[in-house]
């Protein structure tokens, strides 16, 4: 490996992009059919290979302008160009470095300032997320929310995007500390509810803790954990993401669990990337090696594991959309398709571009909406044109960005997420359970 340069320009000396990895790309331009923004716009410094020559200057000396500092902020971070690139590109890598940088370099303005603390003050815990349902859904009982809808063009456009998608506001049930497994106990696993999971889709641990049980899995869901640590680390607040990282640790490592599950895709990515996180943090290192391989989405368990509870018909023909962060991060492709196949009387269907981003991200639907929205929108073209009745998805924020985008279009198709669907035909409640 080459050594670092002397002079790092746009980056400070506290965990740099690394040069070697930089310098791995060869230009061939693999990425660019795949990446969101260069698709939108077409401009090179908004592509994989430009950001990383953006990379290589200001390793070089280069400072950080709010030009560069604009190009890798307009990236979502979904690493389609990771699956694309032939040569083994660790763009994930260099850009979790870069962000981190220009998140302590670049000065913001002042709305952007006051929106990214809206957002990371709030997103990340969820005694506070749920503090907002009960105005939530007074707003939606009273009419407010389409005098709200109406005035949302006066709005910021981060604020008028959050108004936007705002889920809904339903209670979930409280799920036990321990839900006992059906038949012989296949594993014992621990299941992350997360943050905005745990205010605003309950209803989708529910389903997941449920499916696990039915299919052999004892479920310990501990009561002390909290986020993960995905919003902020897929934004570059490191130091954030791993105070979130070492929590979590502490909450599954006590539960003594053979596996720990998420039902989010964005939030398994994160953990399974806790051993690059706090690699250099002597007392969590190894634990966070040992969680990160104990990490399984819970399409992928399922898929190890086998299935043993009976499967009831689903008469709907349904258009399954990849998460970015199951799809490109984690690699899990053929998991939720298999376990979707597996439903008696299903159609599947694939829509077009199924590789591009649908706009979500984490909150980059929040933080850039302008492009957000152009994905969401292209999106909803490609499921409109498969004539599904039913969207499915490993992730709620796409499922939220995808039904704003469908509503929008004048097409509201129901969604649901993957294991929710699976939940209803174990149980036979197709007809109730979804959509």
């Amino acid at each position: 490996m080459t050594s670092e340069p002397d002079v790092l320009g746009a980056f400070d000396a506290d965990h740099p992009p690394s040069r070697s990895l930089a310098d791995d790309c060869v230009h061939c331009g693999f990425c660019l059919p795949s990446c969101p923004t260069y698709v939108l716009w077409g401009e090179e410094m908004d592509s994989p290979r430009g950001r990383i020559h953006l990379i290589q200057q200001g390793l070089s000396g280069e400072p950080l302008s709010d030009a560069m500092a604009g190009h890798f902020d307009a990236c979502l971070g979904c690493l389609a160009c990771v699956t694309a690139c032939p040569s083994g590109v660790r763009y994930d890598e260099l850009l979790n470095a870069t962000r981190a940088q220009v998140e302590r370099r670049h000065p913001r303005t002042r709305g952007e300032r006051l929106l990214r603390a809206l957002v990371f003050g709030l997103f990340p815990y969820p005694r506070r997320l749920k503090l907002l349902r009960a105005p939530l859904a007074a707003y939606r009982a009273t009419g407010a929310d389409r005098l709200g809808h109406r005035l949302a063009r006066y709005l910021p456009p981060g604020l008028a995007t959050m108004e936007e998608l705002a889920p809904p506001a339903r209670r979930a049930p409280r799920l036990p500390t321990r839900v006992r497994a059906r038949g012989r106990r296949r594993a014992t696993v621990g299941l992350l509810t997360g943050c905005v999971q745990s205010a605003f889709f309950g209803s989708v641990s529910a389903a997941t803790a449920r499916v696990l049980a039915l299919e052999g899995c004892e479920v310990l869901v501990p009561r002390r954990q909290g986020c993960c640590g995905a919003l902020s680390a897929h934004t570059g607040r490191r130091d954030e993401a791993a105070r979130f990282a070492r929590a979590t640790i502490d909450a599954f490592e006590a539960a003594g669990v053979d596996y720990v599950v998420t039902d989010s895709a964005g939030c398994g990515s994160a953990m399974k990337e806790y051993v690059e996180l706090l690699a250099d943090d002597p007392r969590y290192a190894g634990r966070a090696e040992r969680l990160s391989a104990r990490t399984r989405d819970v399409t992928e368990l399922l898929v190890e594991l086998g299935p043993v509870a009976p499967r009831h018909p689903v008469r709907r023909t349904v258009a399954y959309h990849d998460a970015c962060h199951l799809a490109h991060a984690q690699k899990i492709r053929s998991a939720p398709r298999q376990l979707l196949r597996g439903i008696p009387e299903l159609t599947l269907v694939e829509p077009a571009e199924a590789e591009l981003c649908c706009g979500s991200a984490g909150v980059y639907n929040l933080l850039e909406p302008e492009p957000a929205r152009e994905l969401g929108d292209r999106k909803a073209e490609r499921i409109r044109a498969t004539g599904a009745d039913l969207l499915v998805a490993g992730n709620p924020g796409c499922l939220l960005q995808i039904t704003a985008a469908l509503r929008r279009a004048g097409t509201p198709i129901p969604t649901a997420h993957t294991i929710e669907l699976l939940d209803a035909s174990l149980r036979g409640h197709v007809d109730h359970g979804v959509g």
